[in-house]
């Protein structure tokens, strides 16, 4: 897996802002309403990003080896770098449409309907952008170090020893083809 690029979360959060702002005028438009923003979309992303949080807190000394703490099992590791990356993308994409709809509220934020669906919406936005900024955060401590750079052991000169196969195992049947 390759680290996550800024630019593609910007890319991601861009287009679903213009499809935000593109539904609230089209919204708006036909029926004359600003869309609800419910105060739950930023409850929710709210919550999303504290578990995160306490998820990569939890596994930071596990990730990065600590000492007195147990090692993450690297299945684990790697779900968990898969989680963040989920996280960051969906972040960037409910981010960016809630700032669109909370772009396309700022005119109309003189009604009470308008003033509610800004405040929501960038509530939801800021959530959203914490979200990314806490998968960043656990997508970055589950990387692996460069030139085994934490293991003595292992340098550019070394050899890394030769997996074992047990008899009947899969490297023995893959061996053992005649």
């Amino acid at each position: 897996m390759t680290p996550t690029r800024i630019r593609v979360l910007v890319a991601l959060a861009a287009i679903a802002a213009a499809l935000g702002w593109g539904a609230l005028t089209l919204v708006e438009g036909q029926s004359g309403r600003v869309i609800p923003v419910p105060w739950l979309s930023a409850a929710t992303m709210w919550v999303l990003t504290v578990a995160l949080f306490i998820w990569a807190v939890l596994s930071r000394p596990r990730l990065q080896r600590a000492e007195g703490a147990k090692p993450m099992p690297p299945l684990v590791a790697a779900r968990t770098a898969a989680l963040a990356m989920a996280a960051s993308r969906v972040g960037a994409l409910v981010g960016g449409f809630y700032l669109g709809l909370a772009m396309g509220a700022f005119g109309r934020r003189v009604s009470e309907a308008g003033s509610e669906t800004l405040l929501s919406a960038a509530a939801a936005a800021l959530g959203s952008l914490a979200l990314v900024v806490v998968a960043l955060w656990l997508e970055k401590l589950c990387r692996l170090p460069l030139d085994g750079d934490q293991d003595p052991g292992s340098g550019p000169g070394t050899v890394a020893p030769k997996p074992r196969t047990e008899p009947g195992g899969i490297g023995a049947r893959i061996g053992s083809s005649s």
